[in-house]
């Protein structure tokens, strides 16, 4: 898969890496808790899915967090 050419998808990308690395969880922890498939977390944090707005939901519930951290600048 190719990486997608959008800021926001690329922030989104980055801080999900390490807001996960911060929980000390692994992807396939996250995509547990999370209800998802690790390889869609994995094509997240790469930048190469475009995540709706409902996974970025569990994905920030999974993780604790509002999901503007997602979005913030880094």
């Amino acid at each position: 898969m190719e990486v997608l050419d959008s800021a926001l998808v690329q922030t989104f990308a980055n801080n999900l890496k390490r807001l996960r690395k911060k929980a000390r969880i692994s992807q396939e922890e996250l995509a547990l808790r999370s209800g998802l498939d690790r390889t869609y977390i994995s094509g997240c944090e790469r930048g190469v899915r475009n995540p709706s707005i409902i996974s970025i939901e569990k994905i920030a519930d999974a993780l604790n967090v509002p999901a503007k951290d997602f979005f913030e600048g880094e």
